[in-house]
């Protein structure tokens, strides 16, 4: 079957040069393969294209309506194959950018001067959520995820380990005594995170490598924001287990302190890319990736001078 997009491009040259020789000349075909695709189009139709005798060539009424058609929709092809091809040289286009809020704020929106500065062809669009967006049925072209992965086809690239620290203010440590134990935990204000998987969750902490022990905990607020704990344990409300992206700056301040306690805490789960399946990656969110991947290892600035 012949080519139905080249056909209508042998057609269109049949009608500037007046005659299937010339369009064979200009398209560097033979007579006879103008003749096929002239003639299967003619049949796909179901029209005559031309009025044809010895000495010229004119178009039917069906021709001049199919001309009109394929003028309209062969500069349009022809625009889209540039457009792609140029962004397979260079990153170019709308990037789609979804990542968890408290995440974002800190490590992915002071890093989008940079990455515009070198790849000034793409333009960022960032939405913010903790949700689990649906990246296909949504629209996005990248999402940065920081939980446990479940087997989908969607690609995942790991950018950074995520660390956890259990830890408080100073005034709330003076006033309740600093736990040792996972055992003491029951006897402090533990204030638990509503969206946290095993790790950290509302009304249990765990620890160990594995997450092998687990600790009933309770206190006077819990919430699906990790800002809003860390504001009020520096305010001396009680202890948290949080990501040290969201403590870091505390603990560099002084204004949370690490607790040790007899078990380390559960590692959280990975940051990862996780972008859509196909054949070959968009090179913008290959460049993303790429440069997100290197802002983030091999120490992740947020551990960076971590007391």
């Amino acid at each position: 079957m012949l080519d139905r997009i080249t056909s209508m491009q042998v057609f269109v040259k049949v009608v500037a040069t007046g005659s299937f020789t010339g369009a064979g000349r200009a398209l560097c075909l033979s007579q006879t393969m103008v003749t096929k695709h002239i003639n299967a189009l003619e049949t796909r139709l179901g029209s005559t294209l031309f009025h044809r005798s010895t000495r010229k060539l004119s178009l039917t009424e069906a021709g001049r309506l199919f001309l009109d058609g394929c003028q309209k929709i062969l500069p349009e092809l022809e625009e889209i194959e540039q457009t792609v091809t140029e962004q397979r040289r260079e990153p170019r286009g709308r990037l789609r950018l979804n990542a968890p809020v408290s995440f974002a704020i800190r490590y992915v929106a002071p890093l989008l001067p940079d990455f515009s500065r070198r790849y000034p062809l793409v333009t960022v669009e960032l939405g913010v959520n903790d949700r689990t967006v649906d990246l296909i049925e949504e629209g996005w072209d990248l999402t940065l995820r920081i939980r446990s992965l479940t087997p989908s086809s969607l690609r995942v690239r790991k950018l950074a380990d995520i660390r956890m620290v259990v830890c408080a203010a100073p005034s709330y440590l003076e006033q309740a005594g600093t736990p040792t134990t996972l055992a003491d935990l029951s006897q402090h204000a533990c204030l638990g995170y509503t969206l946290g998987e095993t790790t950290a969750s509302a009304s249990r902490w765990s620890f160990g490598a594995q997450g092998e022990k687990s600790v009933t905990i309770s206190g006077p607020l819990c919430a699906n924001n990790g800002d809003v704990l860390r504001e009020a344990a520096i305010a001396g409300q009680g202890l948290v287990y949080q990501p040290t992206f969201i403590v870091a700056d505390a603990l560099r301040a002084g204004t949370l302190k690490a607790v040790t306690l007899d078990m380390p805490p559960t590692p959280g789960p990975p940051l990862h890319a996780v972008y859509a399946p196909g054949l070959t990656i968009p090179l913008k969110v290959r460049a993303m990736i790429d440069f997100l991947a290197t802002q983030y290892g091999p120490l992740p600035p947020w551990d960076k001078d971590v007391p």
